[in-house]
């Protein structure tokens, strides 16, 4: 079977599900025809992403998250005023998707939570079923609980969710564990897609802590607590523009030009690992049994934070305090059942993606 993926240009971690699926279409004898990426001005493609997924990349101007002068939080209205105005810009990469749709002739659409492609399903319904994968489906379930104080934004996320889904066939909705249900409706509950990469990768506990930072404006007060705790050897990436490889902002603070290959090998060998919220990167660090520090960002990432908690993945703060995190080493429980659960993905996946009941007939393309 042909995919055709749209892949959400904000942060690491759709980069890297869309880098997992493709191996995985590929060693069970399908093909990724093209590659579309939504991104914005505020964010550059990732080079490991360009590098490593062997296929044409069609890029176009999508809606983000708007980071603040500061370079921290990422407040919803202000995001959503700011895309407002880029309205034209959007309709033209509508044009741009659909049209890619029709010169490619995928059998599939497969869309990590890319808005422009579930409005471009919802105003020209292409022929290919679209199937939409990402963790953020997950809160559109009975199963999630919010219990914050944002019950508004709460609302808007899972709104901005749907509009992601419009004429969806299927949400395979990602989560850190198996739930006692496995669908509701045509929300399916869904490993996370951890790439070979980090199944395969030998872990260590090292003397440093690893870190990952979408917005940038949390490296003043990273470097304000380094200055305080000179002896903790800290290695943190982010994804800052016009910046050298390699920065040191205090002697024991290195920030590191994101890189996937250099990520991983810090996150197998730290002892603990700090991050914005992300869903991905908390995941590689459950599963390389990492406590992690969850800082999160906006209304998606506290969410993602209050189901990891629910995992054990560990502790959250408003700040990198990471005080917080070290005194959580002691009492962090290892267990293998995420393990477990991550190993599941390659069956499901391949069942859920090529296997199409329709009116008059049922299609099971069984995995090679």
């Amino acid at each position: 079977m042909k995919y055709l993926f749209v892949v959400q240009g904000e942060g690491r971690g759709h980069f890297t599900q869309a880098l997992s699926l493709k191996s995985m279409l590929e060693r069970n004898g399908h093909e990724v025809v093209a590659v579309m990426v939504g991104s914005s001005a505020k964010r550059t493609l990732p080079d490991f992403f360009t590098q490593k997924i062997n296929s044409e990349v069609v890029r176009f101007q999508s809606p983000n998250f708007l980071p603040t002068p500061k370079g921290k939080q990422s407040p919803l209205l202000i995001s959503i005023l700011y895309n407002l105005l880029l309205v034209p810009v959007y309709l033209q990469s509508l044009y741009t998707i659909h049209k890619t749709i029709r010169a490619t002739k995928p059998d599939v659409v497969i869309n990590f939570y890319e808005l422009l492609c579930g409005v471009t399903y919802g105003l020209f319904n292409p022929k290919p079923p679209m199937i939409n994968v990402a963790h953020q489906y997950y809160f559109l379930t009975p199963d999630f609980k919010y219990t914050g104080e944002n019950e508004k934004q709460f609302k808007l996320l899972n709104f901005y969710s749907r509009l992601t889904a419009l004429n969806a066939y299927k949400m395979l909705a990602l989560s850190f564990r198996i739930d006692k249900y496995s669908s509701f409706g045509n929300i399916i509950i869904v490993p996370p897609l951890l790439r070979r990469e980090v199944l395969q990768k030998e872990t260590s506990d090292g003397d440093y802590i690893h870190g990952y930072m979408l917005n940038s404006g949390f490296a003043k007060e990273l470097a304000e607590w380094s200055s305080i705790n000179p002896k903790q050897s800290l290695h943190f990436f982010w994804d800052k523009k016009k910046v050298d490889a390699t920065v040191h902002l205090t002697p024991s603070l290195t920030m590191h030009k994101l890189s996937d290959t250099l990520f991983l090998k810090y996150m197998a060998g730290c002892k603990a690992y700090a991050t914005t919220g992300g869903f991905e990167s908390v995941c590689e660090a459950m599963y390389m049994q990492k406590p992690v520090l969850m800082v999160p960002t906006h209304i998606e990432q506290e969410c993602n934070v209050m189901d990891a908690l629910r995992s054990g993945a560990g502790v959250t703060d408003e700040e990198f305090d990471l005080d917080i995190l070290l005194d959580c080493i002691p009492s962090y429980k290892r267990t293998n059942e995420f393990r477990y659960w991550t190993h599941t993905a390659e069956s499901l996946f391949m069942y859920e993606l090529t296997r199409f009941e329709t009116e008059e007939t049922s299609i099971f393309a069984p995995s090679i």
